[in-house]
């Protein structure tokens, strides 16, 4: 670890971490610096094109960090973080990454939380791993290859075609090649998640994925989950207040608790 720096009333580390498949992730390690020691840490995933440091990002993690440990890795392809982004289906090796981190620092209970591609990968990862005891996924798609909104061509425009791959690495995405093998998706895996708590959130402003995906979760999840459904939220980061930010830093901190007593949450719609 390096030398740590304040942001306001935050402890700020920089961390790298190998993922199972040997890439070198870089990220942070943030911590409330006025409130006790605790014993749950919250493991977060950026949105495709973000990083821990980007504005809307650094923001939510930040708010985030006032009240709970995070730990936040750019995913690979993005930021400081080697390899190449696959868009979704490798990252639940970072996520991984993170949460093995987060378990070596001394938290005996993690949550994740991811925004976006973030979300679907939080979402996987709780699915394929179920070593977590709390999972907020904001924005997520319920399935693969959605282009029934504009930004979402835009954005297979940008993973699909040879300039838009160029103009990816503009942005500071590296790309892998497209998808030979095709994961199973959010909504195919979302039952597997069950007794862990998971709170799905979502916008009514959502400009890429209309609230039919996190409605089309919910139900898949087979009522173990909650749903928020935000009217006047837009898309995944830059669409978080930090009133919805500390929120679900509370929800975080109960889901984990009903986790670790033996509970489950019971589904409903806000």
């Amino acid at each position: 670890m390096n030398a740590e720096a304040p942001i306001r009333n935050t402890a700020v580390t920089q961390v790298g971490e190998v993922t199972g498949d040997g890439v070198l992730l870089k990220g942070l390690v943030m911590t409330p610096r006025h409130t006790g020691p605790g014993d749950l840490a919250v493991v977060a995933g950026h949105g495709f094109t973000n990083h821990v440091t980007k504005p809307a990002t650094a923001r939510v993690l930040r708010r985030l960090a006032r009240r709970l440990p995070v730990i936040a890795m750019d995913f690979r392809g993005h930021g400081r973080s080697g390899g190449r982004s696959s868009v979704g289906r490798d990252e639940v090796l970072d996520l991984a990454a993170g949460v093995r981190l987060a378990r070596r620092l001394g938290y005996p209970r993690v949550a994740t939380i991811g925004f976006s591609m973030g979300g679907s990968i939080a979402l996987r990862h709780a699915a394929i791993e179920a070593d977590v005891d709390a999972v907020v996924s904001v924005s997520s798609p319920a399935r693969w290859f959605v282009r029934q909104t504009a930004p979402m061509r835009r954005v297979h425009w940008l993973v699909e075609q040879p300039h838009g791959r160029l103009l990816a690495r503009a942005l500071g995405v590296r790309l892998d090649r497209p998808w030979a093998d095709v994961p199973a998706s959010p909504i195919e895996v979302v039952h597997r998640i069950d007794p862990t708590p998971l709170l799905i959130v979502h916008g009514g402003r959502d400009h890429y994925f209309p609230v039919e995906h996190a409605e089309a979760l919910h139900r898949a999840a087979g009522g173990g989950a909650e749903l928020w459904l935000e009217e006047g939220m837009g898309h995944a980061e830059t669409g978080m207040t930090p009133a919805l930010v500390d929120r679900i830093a509370g929800w975080l901190s109960g889901g984990a608790s009903r986790r670790a007593t033996g509970g489950s949450a019971s589904g409903r719609a806000a």
